[in-house]
């Protein structure tokens, strides 16, 4: 067995992209929605064969146990690559959680079936009038015995549709002095009676998110990670790693390159004042790579990252949204066509790219709330 961390980065790199360039499907790169599960499907039971449905997991609990170098290569290549990101929640946040916080029993029961993508995993996080404000979540489980009873509404829950499971904070001590509290962190099956599961159409016609209501459904108390009402502790844990790939720059980098693909067949670069603005594009994302690395950096020394990670999902959200609004602006009035805009020998889809960039600074908490919590976290500011 190959032994992934005794290669120098760069030969990690190399192999790791050579085999992603060997088996990643043509058709799949680069793609302009979220793919839903029967579309990836066949490639991430491919590399589930291949032994790299979790890289970043122990080799112990079945992963390929990466240092958090390699990790970070490993997620760079496939975003370099456009590869489609499959409903992976399970592998980058409940198997993680239950590693470091799951009992015996419920690692045996979860862990193998989300390396065989037979379990497919979302997010119950966020609710109506609570979505950044997370901790204000409604939410109810009341205790039953060996079970709670669940009951309230999740929404914006990433591709629910082709989940099997659900992990869901909810409120299990509404009588906690603060909202933090009270509230604890609950694995449901979602062929649980009492669960109805209703799709979202985004203003591109993709059905990406739904809404999940739960109606008297119960969750027995083995499905329980760590303490009772101690959620909360582990919801932090989660989101401050996912805040870290939201301010990737491959997001920024990947649109720049569409719309100097489009600007070049145009001959837009000539202009002094498209061009003007570009190169500042261009240096935005060059800043931002700097910054994401310095993050990273932390990462690979195992060291947690701290509040002022909010700084780069901000930097990162808002430089992808002024790239694809010069994108329109290039496009001129070509860009309400949904097909795409000619760019010589390829097609480069300006509106959809606009699309992809107005829920970015509202998942993973809004940029309104990154700001406040730099406020208060990192720059002491009185509230």
């Amino acid at each position: 067995m190959t032994d992934w961390n005794e290669l120098s980065d760069a030969d990690f790199r190399a192999q790791i992209r050579a085999y992603l360039e060997a088996e990643y499907p043509q058709h799949l790169r680069h793609p302009s929605h979220r793919m839903r599960w029967h579309e990836v499907r066949e490639w991430y039971l491919k590399r589930a064969a291949d032994g790299w449905t979790a890289p970043g997991w122990p080799v112990e609990h079945g992963g390929v146990g990466l240092t958090p170098s390699k990790q970070l290569i490993f997620t760079e290549e496939q975003e370099r690559l456009g590869v489609a990101r499959a409903p992976d929640q399970g592998v980058i946040m409940v198997g993680p959680l239950l590693i470091r916080y799951g009992t015996p029993e419920q690692r045996e029961k979860y862990l193998p079936r989300i390396l065989s993508w037979e379990n497919i995993w979302c997010q119950g996080y966020s609710e109506p009038n609570s979505g950044s404000d997370l901790a204000s979540l409604r939410t109810q489980a009341d205790d039953d015995g060996d079970h709670y009873i669940v009951n309230g509404q999740k929404t914006w829950t990433t591709l629910a549709q082709d989940a099997t499971h659900m992990f869901v904070l909810a409120r299990t001590d509404p009588n906690a002095a603060r909202k933090q509290q009270g509230i604890s962190f609950l694995l449901v099956d979602l062929d649980t009676p009492g669960i109805t599961i209703r799709p979202i159409e985004n203003i591109a016609g993709h059905e990406e998110f739904c809404e999940v209501f739960l109606d008297n459904v119960r969750v027995p108390k083995a499905n329980l990670v760590g303490e009772p009402n101690d959620g909360w502790t582990m919801a932090k844990a989660l989101l401050g790693f996912e805040r870290l790939f939201l301010g990737s720059p491959k997001q920024s980098q990947n649109a720049l390159s569409r719309l100097d693909v489009f600007a070049t067949a145009r001959g837009l670069h000539d202009d002094p004042a498209f061009s003007d603005a570009f190169t500042t594009l261009a240096l935005d994302v060059a800043d931002l790579s700097e910054a994401f690395e310095s993050f990273a950096a932390q990462v690979r020394a195992g060291e947690p990252l701290g509040a002022d990670i909010s700084w780069l999902k901000i930097w990162g959200t808002e430089t992808f949204g002024r790239i694809a609004e010069l994108a329109l602006q290039a496009a001129d009035s070509e860009a309400v066509l949904v097909d795409g805009q000619d760019a010589g020998d390829e097609s480069v889809d300006v509106l959809t790219l606009y699309f992809n960039c107005l829920p970015t600074t509202i998942y993973g908490g809004s940029n309104e709330i990154q700001r406040n919590i730099l406020a208060k976290q990192v720059l002491r500011l009185p509230g």
